[in-house]
């Protein structure tokens, strides 16, 4: 749903001019994959000249994408760092950047970073002029909306407890997800997280297992300084997180530390089915 926008210049005052060329999207840029394109411009609209700039700056964005904090940030950003290789940019329209930075500005401002002046939504074209435009009306129409996870503090990790004591919290919420997790340290040195997830139990009418395990997923790369205090080492750790879905927001209340040895946690899933609460 895009067409094209014949005079496209950055806010910054670089200006693309007609020396561009087209090229691969390479394969380090993972998130501008599957997107209905394979080449690219370069230079592209955030004025990176070279290939190694581009995916250096690109991939700081993963993270974000991961999170699903809005249904076109991957089509925003690739429209920026990898353009489409047409005989003219095509800009995103300010719109769809408003959209895409309400959604996901909070999620940046919780792993400690503002949104960038660099993606200032003034400098886009309105909706008026020719500009890659939102469809989230339409979006929303198809697709089922989900809780969003919150930016929270991080509940303290709880590690002695009796089944007796799980099952008054099981008894005042609404989902308990086994999460096993894993890290490893990327090429470019940051940490990358392998996310396991079982549903013990959900009571929240109109959500399906497969959709609250998503929902926790994004919920620790929301809050990434959660997982990383649940992974102090390389070694996989298991625990049980429990909580609430209040007004659209997913909150996870209570974490629990999963150990073989300790079977206070089996016994309150497996009593939770035929447990009465007061």
């Amino acid at each position: 749903v895009f067409a094209v926008n014949g005079f496209l210049r950055m806010a910054t005052g670089f200006d693309i001019g007609l020396s561009t060329k087209c090229v691969v999207i390479p394969k380090e840029m993972g998130m501008c994959h599957k997107i209905g394109y394979s080449e690219m411009r370069l230079p592209n609209l955030m004025g990176h000249t070279s290939m190694a700039e581009v995916i250096l700056k690109s991939t700081a964005w993963q993270h974000l994408v991961h999170t699903d904090c809005h249904p076109h940030l991957r089509m925003f950003l690739c429209s920026l760092f990898a353009p489409i290789c047409l005989d003219t940019f095509i800009h995103p329209c300010r719109s769809m950047c408003v959209a895409v930075r309400d959604s996901c500005a909070p999620v940046l401002l919780c792993h400690g970073h503002p949104w960038p002046d660099s993606l200032d939504c003034d400098r886009f074209p309105g909706d008026e002029d020719m500009c890659l435009a939102s469809v989230t009306k339409e979006y929303k129409y198809l697709h089922k909306v989900l809780p969003k996870p919150a930016c929270q503090t991080c509940p303290a990790v709880e590690e002695f407890f009796t089944h007796k004591r799980v099952l008054e919290v099981f008894c005042y919420s609404n989902f308990a997800v086994k999460v096993k997790l894993s890290k490893r340290s990327t090429v470019f040195d940051e940490q990358e997280y392998n996310i396991e997830c079982q549903v013990e139990f959900i009571t929240q009418g109109s959500l399906l297992p497969y959709e609250t395990q998503s929902m926790i997923r994004q919920w620790l790369l929301v809050n990434e300084k959660c997982t990383q205090r649940m992974t102090p080492t390389h070694r996989p750790m298991v625990y049980l997180l429990v909580g609430n879905i209040e007004e659209g927001i997913i909150l996870v209340n209570q974490v629990y530390r999963w150990q073989r040895k300790d079977s206070q946690l089996t016994l309150a899933t497996q009593k939770w089915r035929y447990h009465k609460c007061l």
